[in-house]
């Protein structure tokens, strides 16, 4: 085809995605005029926005947004593109595969060998059904990944149906501690969502919107518009994407960011600066907040708020910020004015809190005091603040209860592996034991407790590199007898598979929806296949559990085949059907009246299927003033709420909320156990042997490190400010360099008391001196010819930052630590 021609079809930017990367059978065909845009939506972070995908003779070859959505509003980031090299990579798992070497070790070949869909199917059965027959279906396991809302078909149902209670979800190890934060204040459970077209100012705890963490495309979008009539501030080690962009950037020693914030506080509260309409003021209108002077709390009168005085008491009244200065480096002047410009914004004001300040091993109360700032200036629920916006109409799952047997009914009663609920682990989502540890799995399958675990599934995540510690994931994957990994990539997690069965790509080959909240719109967003999956790739939450049913049946079990098919409303013709069946039980309230009435009007479920989008209508300001989902009904600066949390899970074990703080690694007794405070890092290593701090980002390329694999992630890697295109670079201030006789681009080794990786070293002002800082999503040795070295020979590409890291925990929320420069280090120079 001559190269015009090729262009009136398609734009050059998509040529490489199925040129470079499709199979040879499809990229042989000719080509035909004529494409179509189609919808579906990004999972490459938890925005999952809408998208759509141009399909040109059966190849997705571009990616734009998608403009009906109000939370994205027809805008995309970089991810988005990457996965047009994710669909069409030469190294995707083809057909099912099973391990015919029984070694089971980092470096061995598993010696995988292909087999059918049935064969695979029937193996798996087998070994859930032995469970079954010796009593014992606790013992298995359910890992997920990276999910869309249709999870509990796989995630929740199949193992309860079996009885199993081990259902452990990825999410502790990316953000439960942010959540954390506004639940204990606020009342919900979930990220925030911000009004960015009214507000004012922005003050960042280690965010960096417009590269990272989540509504990166509406905030690339607003930016312009966000500058025109904000400040903002940006709190972080690392001169970011933002920070670069900001007002004022202030490079917080890691782990110190608690005492920034309690000076913010102070400032704001002893100059008279608090927004009064919302937290209250004191009944004669004259301030009694005065460095070091206690408050009587009847003098105050309280509005929508709870417990202001009580903060300033046990807390606030002697953070100055000369105090703070002295533990976070950034002068007493620089603290004073921000405290001063940010309240005097209220209240169109955000603080925006993210995993920075809060995956640290003591940041759950500095997650809180870094949100209750939004409440000291009244920007929760108003114009230019911080809203919770999640309002969507959906039929709940199926209930699966009557299905259960009485060895099912017996299983599920078992303690689940991740320790959660345990004295030293309380993972408090709204209750005792209400979240997931889920890198505690690993201790869990290591050594048995409560119990063995001898059959696991797991589907998109890859543990053995995503988590800290990693090196326990491969020795607890290698003890399990029997384990399946659902995935797209041989990863590092595949490594240890006894069968491997290929996952559909998330964003082109299968049927899912998500909901979320973006720009004040809740929504939902469609994911439908708008290609043939390649190869024998089947979706995971889905068609996958549903073909392990209909096998398990056939062998005398039907019950999870049974509430398939009559929950769902079947029988169907196959697995295709149930996943389409699936999607239309979940959403049928988008395309009736009472989705019109919450949000857009869609008139069938095949509109809502080509629209690809459900928004919810605007939230309105103050809808939740005076209705906090909090102890007190109110946004509560002592949160009641985590009080009674503290004293349920204290009373569980036979301790006092004294002895809870202790074993969880917290300083706090008595009443400071329920406010926002300072607490001294804590950080491993002697500071003489590892004098530098390491830390840790996320670059604007990483699908959740999924992308590692693609051309383009490495081709562009220099799209974050101080990386290097096609290199692995831990990011070094000149001054420190000098200190190591480091030099630019030179090979380093880091170590820590626990690990060590190898990579190169830039030089880069844009980091504090005495930190290292390093990207997270490279040092692969599995994944892919461009994720590791040598993919053969199991040499990594880079070094992983989880090979540094202790396996350690923010215990309240059960988050795993990865911030505040927990882990000292040192470096060296390496001879090449």
């Amino acid at each position: 085809m001559e190269r015009r021609v090729f262009l009136q079809g398609v734009t050059l930017v998509g040529a490489s995605a199925f040129v470079g990367c499709a199979p040879k059978e499809q990229a042989s065909r000719t080509f035909k005029l004529g494409g179509k845009w189609e919808s579906t939506l990004c999972q490459g972070c938890t925005s999952w926005c809408a998208v759509e995908a141009y399909v040109f003779d059966g190849r997705v070859v571009k990616v734009r947004g998608n403009a009906q959505s109000k939370g994205n509003h027809g805008y995309i980031c970089p991810r988005p593109h990457l996965a047009l090299q994710q669909q069409y990579d030469p190294d995707r798992v083809k057909v099912p595969l099973r391990r015919s070497n029984a070694q089971k070790e980092r470096g061995v070949d598993p010696k995988f060998v292909p087999i059918s869909w049935d064969e695979a199917l029937e193996i798996i059965a087998d070994k859930i059904l032995e469970l079954r027959a010796k009593g014992t279906p606790e013992r298995f396991a359910l890992f997920r990944g990276r999910y869309s809302h249709l999870n509990e078909i796989l995630y929740k149902a199949l193992p309860q149906i079996i009885g199993s209670p081990n259902s452990i979800s990825h999410s502790s190890i990316c953000a439960e501690a942010e959540k954390f934060a506004s639940y204990y204040t606020e009342g919900d459970w979930d990220y925030s969502d911000f009004d960015l077209e009214h507000t004012r100012y922005i003050l960042s705890w280690g965010v960096d919107p417009l590269a990272s963490n989540r509504q990166v495309p509406h905030f690339i979008n607003a930016w312009g518009r966000v500058r025109d009539r904000a400040k903002v501030t940006v709190i972080d080690p690392r001169l970011s994407a933002t920070a670069a962009k900001a007002d004022r950037w202030l490079s917080v020693i890691p782990g110190e960011d608690g005492a920034l914030v309690s000076a913010i506080a102070h400032v704001i509260l002893s100059e008279g600066l608090w927004y009064k309409p919302f937290v209250g003021d004191f009944v004669d209108g004259l301030s009694r907040f005065k460095e070091g002077e206690r408050v009587d709390a009847a003098l105050f009168e309280e509005k929508e708020s709870y417990g202001v005085v009580a903060w300033w008491n046990e807390e606030l009244l002697d953070k100055t910020p000369q105090w703070a200065f002295e533990r976070c480096g950034i002068d007493a002047q620089s603290i004073t004015d921000v405290a001063r410009e940010f309240a005097h914004a209220a209240p169109r004001a955000i603080s925006w809190v993210a995993t920075g300040v809060s995956m640290q091993i003591r940041g759950a109360y500095n997650a809180m005091g870094a949100h209750a700032l939004n409440g000291l200036v009244g920007s929760i629920d108003h114009e230019g603040g911080v809203v919770q916006t999640m309002k969507v109409p959906l039929n709940p799952t199926p209930d699966y209860k009557p299905y259960m047997d009485e060895t099912a009914k017996a299983g599920v009663k078992h303690p689940i592996i991740d320790g959660r609920g345990s004295l030293a682990l309380p993972a408090l989502k709204k209750k005792s034991g209400g979240g997931v540890v889920t890198n505690h799995a690993a201790e869990g399958i290591l050594k048995s407790d409560p119990y063995p675990i001898e059959v696991a599934i797991g589907y998109w995540n890859n543990y053995a590199f995503s988590c800290s510690g990693a090196e326990r994931w491969e020795a607890a994957l290698s003890k399990l007898p029997f384990f399946v990994h659902i995935t797209t990539n041989i990863a590092e997690t595949t490594q240890f598979a006894d069968i491997v069965l290929p996952a559909a790509h998330s964003m082109f080959e299968k049927y899912a929806f998500v909901a979320n909240k973006q720009n004040l719109h809740s929504y939902v967003h469609i994911q439908k296949p708008l290609v043939a999956p390649l190869f024998e790739a089947k979706a995971d939450e889905t068609e996958i559990p549903y073909l392990l049913a209909q096998k398990l049946a056939q062998k005398g079990f039907d019950a999870l085949w049974r509430y398939y098919n009559e929950g769902f409303g079947g029988p169907f013709k196959d697995e295709k059907a149930f996943a389409l069946a699936a999607l239309r039980h979940y959403t049928q309230p988008l395309y009736s009246p009472k989705g019109a009435e919450a949000g857009d009007a869609i008139e069938s479920f095949e509109a809502l299927l080509k629209r690809g989008v459900w928004n919810a209508k605007r939230h309105p300001y103050g809808a939740r003033l005076g209705h906090f989902k909090t102890a007190t009904k109110k946004f509560e600066f002592y949160s009641e709420t985590l009080r009674s949390v503290l004293e349920e899970h204290a009373i569980k074990h036979g301790v006092g909320v004294d002895g809870v703080m202790e074993a969880t690694d917290y300083l706090a007794r008595g009443e400071r156990a329920f406010i926002p405070h300072y607490e001294p890092p804590l950080r491993f290593g002697d500071e003489k042997a590892y004098p530098l701090l390491f830390c840790e980002h996320r670059s604007r390329l990483n699908r959740e490190a999924r992308s590692a694999n693609t051309p383009w992630y490495h081709a562009f890697k220099d799209v974050d400010p101080g990386d290097e295109a096609h290199e692995d670079v831990v990011k070094i201030n000149p001054q420190t360099a000098k200190l190591y006789g480091i030099a630019n681009m030179q090979t380093v080794r880091i170590e820590s008391v626990h690990g060590s990786l190898t990579c190169k070293a830039k030089l880069f002002e844009g980091v504090r001196p005495g930190v290292l800082i390093k990207a997270y999503g490279q040092g692969h040795w599995a994944y892919g010819r461009h994720a590791c070295a040598d993919f053969g020979n199991a040499i990594a590409r880079g070094g992983s930052n989880n090979h540094l890291y202790e396996s350690h925990y923010e215990r309240l929320s059960g988050s795993t630590v990865r911030h505040g420069g927990f882990m000292r280090v040192k470096i060296t120079q390496v001879e090449v």
